[in-house]
């Protein structure tokens, strides 16, 4: 499969956007972003399906339409006001910290591309900050964690009751504040707690797993990253990418999905 041939939208004058496009303008983003975090010393590697592009395709998944990164939550937060300062004439960084419009309950950034429109499948979780609805990466945070139930569970389970509130809020077009910041505190606060752990994972935010089988990954699996070839360019992976992928996506992850599953899955509308 191509992505020449897979087309994302067909305008009146008869033009196309196909998933080619798409790819060509993430990547540009992607280059921008990661010039900006090698030149500050703020880690950042590959997540899940890009990294698996980056392992099994050197590059895209044919059929994949974004790009996704993750960053340790101090790192995080450090680069947000570097990156809002050094991208600011291209892009808009959307994130709860300094936007409380922000979904909370999404990837802890989304960095926009001006001049490019963008929409999702996902109505549930859709951008409440108007100001830019441009083409994204993603940025997902994550943490240290405790690989002890019995330690992991509390905040995670308070995470995830508190995640149906704050769905049903902002369907209603009413923006809980002070639940998502509770939301974000308690993912700082396990954070802090397991500050010693040798185990990380996504912070309490990614509240889509189930809480009794949540990923973790061993530090020393993701760190120290390592480089790896991705369109032609070199971006930052886990350490032991085979047994981050294991969990990441699955023991399987070196086949190729039934033919029918290969299709863009996040888009439906774009304007580049």
């Amino acid at each position: 499969m191509n992505s020449h041939d897979i087309i994302l939208k067909e305008k009146q004058d008869g033009t196309r956007i196909t998933l080619h496009d798409l790819h060509q303008v993430l990547l540009a983003m992607m280059k921008d972003v990661d010039a900006v975090l090698r030149k500050h010393d703020l880690p950042y590697f590959l997540n899940g399906g890009s990294a698996l592009g980056a392992y099994r395709h050197q590059g895209f998944i044919p059929w994949d339409d974004d790009i996704d990164i993750a960053m340790m939550m101090d790192d995080f937060l450090r680069a947000i006001p570097i990156l809002e300062e050094e991208l600011k004439e291209q892009y808009v960084i959307h994130c709860f910290e300094t936007r409380n419009c922000y979904n909370v309950l999404i990837p802890g950034m989304k960095i926009r591309l001006k001049g490019t429109r963008i929409e999702e499948v996902n109505e549930l979780l859709s951008n409440q900050c108007k100001d830019s609805d441009g083409v994204f990466i993603d940025v997902f945070v994550y943490s240290k964690v405790n690989a002890s139930k019995l330690k992991d569970l509390p905040l995670r389970l308070l995470n995830q009751g508190l995640m149906p509130i704050i769905v049903f809020f902002e369907n209603l077009h009413f923006n809980p504040v002070w639940i998502k910041k509770w939301f974000k505190w308690n993912a700082s606060l396990y954070h802090r707690l397991n500050k010693h752990s040798k185990h990380i994972g996504f912070d309490l935010t990614w509240t889509f797993k189930s809480a009794l089988n949540p990923f973790i990954f061993k530090e020393e699996d993701i760190f120290p990253l390592q480089e790896m070839l991705f369109e032609g360019e070199k971006f930052f992976v886990a350490n032991n990418i085979e047994a981050y992928l294991t969990t990441a996506i699955a023991p399987t992850f070196r086949e190729l999905p039934p033919v029918h599953q290969r299709k863009p899955k996040h888009l439906k509308d774009i304007e580049l």
